[in-house]
């Protein structure tokens, strides 16, 4: 088998993706016709194992329970609560909607887990307030993208679920991760923009608050218990029972599902066509990720199978880097990818390849996995190609333009910059709380 095969494969799959084949049927018919090169009429033995190890995957049936979790709290009224409760908190402070805003994604992200869902659903409320009140396009723009990248680091994620999956990692030990960097990124975010809102006011004016003057103290306490209290008992519920590992992901999602229904209820929300819509909704996006995981799993068993592994193992070996230079080579792989490619796609192409090179060499693997996924956060973030903004222009008035949005994200992208060396620097940020789990 010649050593030009693996290569050739990314080659293919950069020109199907340019030529706008989706990344799931580019990868699947790479991967059979490389197999095909490899193995002749046997090729489709192998691919049907390959794809038979994805369907006994028990975890990852927790990627469509998250979805529908996502879909049902975004149609049961949870979100109008808590951006109201968020608001009233936060409207005083230097740049209040865009707080109330930034800090309505960090909940609701630990809600859903769900990266587009979380600034769909928070743009949707944000944007028009945010307008209302004069706030600068550009910070408006970077605050609701910045915001829904969050679903990326704040546990639970479906991301830690798949890369866990992929690297044969336990899952509570990635979220246990991932957590510290998570609330650090939550609170840089916060950070910048209260400064920005303090120094430059005219970024964001100080809003109308007559309508929360006017409530009684009584009403107030009820804006925030019922905009509070259900999505942090929520949030406990499901990340709680993850990390104490007394639920796998899928039945911790599995409450928040039987969760969001109750509030939908209490709310007087409950609606059966709302609950089949969300339905219809989980079986196309969970269909839609587990058909690249399903394309991304051919893909690579048929890279290694043509000696793509090796090859990797050996230019590395060849290039004599230090651990430090392996980590940062890595890193600057996953970060460029970011760019054609969706975060499924690059943990599906660079785990299995990764994953070996990290344990022997002594890397703490959920160490590298955390620096990894805070860097595909920030790919996500980054102009020109960012699925944060592709995300923003479906729902942003035609007032917002690219340009706005692409200088409001990169105060944001060097916020990122900050968490990904505070990672790097000080592993105990990832390390301390996996290992404290494990004493008990």
């Amino acid at each position: 088998m010649g050593d030009w095969i693996p290569l050739l494969m990314f080659v293919s799959l950069f020109v199907l993706l340019f030529l706008g084949i989706p990344v799931s049927f580019s990868m699947i018919g790479i991967a059979f016709a490389a197999a095909f090169h490899a193995l002749g009429t046997n090729a489709g033995q192998h691919l049907w194992m390959s794809i038979a190890d994805v369907a006994r995957n028990y975890t990852l049936t927790a990627v469509p329970m998250f979805v529908l979790m996502g879909f049902l709290l975004a149609r049961c009224g949870v979100a109008e609560r808590l951006f109201a409760a968020m608001q009233l908190l936060m409207s005083r402070l230097p740049g209040g909607i865009a707080l109330a805003s930034i800090s309505m994604c960090g909940v609701f992200a630990a809600a859903t887990g769900i990266v587009g869902a979380v600034e769909i659903v928070v743009g949707l409320m944000a944007i028009p307030a945010m307008l209302r009140q004069g706030y600068n396009k550009a910070f408006i723009s970077g605050t609701i993208c910045a915001g829904g990248s969050l679903g990326t680091v704040i546990p639970p994620s479906i991301i830690v679920v798949v890369y866990a999956s992929v690297a044969d990692m336990s899952i509570g030990d990635l979220t246990a991760g991932i957590l510290g960097p998570g609330l650090l990124t939550l609170a840089t975010f916060g950070a910048y923009i209260l400064l920005r809102g303090w120094l430059r006011p005219q970024d964001a004016p100080r809003p109308d608050t007559s309508e929360f003057d006017a409530m009684s103290i009584g009403r107030r306490l009820i804006v925030l218990v019922s905009g509070i209290v259900p999505a942090a008992l929520l949030i406990v519920a499901v990340l709680g029972s993850i990390l104490a590992g007394v639920a796998s992901p899928t039945e911790a999602a599995a409450v928040g599902v039987f969760g969001a229904v109750v509030l939908s209820c209490l709310y007087g929300t409950f609606d059966l066509k709302g609950i089949a819509a969300a339905c219809a909704e989980t079986v196309r996006v969970s269909g839609m990720i587990l058909l690249v995981v399903v394309g991304g799993t051919l893909f690579t068993s048929v890279f290694i199978l043509e000696g793509g592994s090796q090859a990797v193992h050996s230019l590395i070996e060849a290039m004599d880097l230090t651990r430090g230079q392996l980590i940062a080579a890595m890193v600057v792989i996953v970060f460029l990818l970011g760019y054609p490619f969706d975060w499924i796609t690059i943990v599906l192409i660079c785990v299995p390849i990764f994953q070996p090179i990290v344990l022997a060499n002594g890397i703490d693997p959920v160490w590298f996995g955390v620096l990894a996924i805070v860097v595909m956060q920030t790919s996500y973030l980054t102009p020109p190609v960012a699925p944060s903004i592709i995300y923003l222009k479906s729902i942003a008035p035609p007032e917002i333009t690219y340009r706005d949005m692409a200088r409001g994200v990169l105060p944001f992208v060097l916020c990122q910059i900050v968490v990904i060396l505070a990672v790097a620097l000080f592993p105990q940020l990832v390390t301390y709380l996996p290992s404290l789990l494990t004493r008990f």
